[in-house]
């Protein structure tokens, strides 16, 4: 098939359909194909990229690691082209109510204080802010768009890419006057480590050692459910924390935290996205704004 032949937009769409709908007939169903027509086009797909995208059994579709990287891709740039058919015709002003949820770190440092900005620029789109670290279902919350750190699941959410933000092991000047700065993982082992009370999906305490990255339990006898409550507890000399740069950068310059261990840093970063459910037709006005306005305004370190 010539380059010219590949409508390689409607070969994504059919492709992200059979991924978020869990099987060929699903998507077929939706998209009034056949089932067999839609495994054929997978197949050409994965035999013009040269990799195998999805494993297949009679149950079920599973993503390979290539597959994965391919899914992230085509469900951005759907989303890209959505947006820019809906920028060509577009004439309505941003109006009516937008939900946003995010958690309680990115709310408090990056959220709220665009939300002046925000208003002025799109003054009927009213906002209903909600704080929590819980992950939320948009359908069920009635939220029109949420932030989500860290590698997303395949779902039927869209998703636009707000940055990436490092992490920095941190103590007051306090606690480390009291209890001595760690130079080693041994002495950083020996000092009070605060962290989450919930199972992330990416280990909170990762460090260095020996060129490989290990992985550390909390031990301050305090758990705390999101990253402000770290922070603060952190800032009151309780113990050590480890959060993301975006988060406790201004304390770091005002000198209120100081990092620890860098040369242990694995220098691992968190991506932060902007979710939203996909639209039958174009995407509503008012949470295009809030989107658009999020990705040219949001700044991680």
């Amino acid at each position: 098939m010539g380059l010219s032949t590949v409508n390689r937009s409607g070969e994504m769409e059919i492709f992200v359909q059979a991924v978020d709908r869990g099987g060929f007939s699903a998507a077929a169903k939706a998209l009034g194909l056949t089932p067999s027509g839609v495994s054929k086009l997978v197949t050409r797909m994965e035999a013009r990229l040269g990799v195998r995208l999805l494993l297949r059994s009679t149950r079920q579709l599973q993503l390979t690691p290539e597959g994965r990287t391919f899914y992230g891709r085509c469900v951005r740039v759907l989303a890209d082209i959505a947006e820019a058919e809906r920028e060509a015709s577009a004439g309505a002003v941003p109006r009516g109510p937008v939900r946003i949820n995010a958690n309680v770190p990115f709310g408090l440092h990056k959220l709220l204080p665009l939300v002046p900005g925000l208003r002025a620029r799109y003054p009927a789109v009213d906002l209903d802010i909600v704080l929590t670290d819980r992950i939320v279902d948009l359908a069920m919350e009635g939220a029109d768009v949420a932030i989500r750190s860290g590698i997303l699941r395949p779902s039927r959410l869209r998703a636009r890419k707000l940055g990436e933000s490092g992490y920095a092991i941190v103590g007051s000047p306090a606690y480390l006057e009291r209890h001595g700065t760690p130079r080693s993982l041994a002495e950083l082992e020996r000092h009070a480590r605060l962290s989450f009370d919930f199972t992330r999906s990416v280990p909170d305490w990762q460090v260095l050692h020996e060129g490989q990255i290990v992985t550390l339990p909390p031990s301050a006898g305090v758990l705390a459910s999101n990253g402000e409550s770290l922070r603060r507890l952190a800032l009151d000399g309780v113990g050590l924390t480890r959060l993301n740069l975006f988060h406790i950068g201004p304390d770091i310059r005002a000198g209120t935290l100081v990092p620890v261990l860098e040369d242990l840093n694995p220098r691992d970063t968190e991506t932060v996205h902007a979710v939203y459910l996909g639209h039958a037709g174009p995407l509503p006005a008012r949470i295009r704004a809030v989107l658009d306005h999020l990705v040219e305004h949001v700044t991680l370190p």
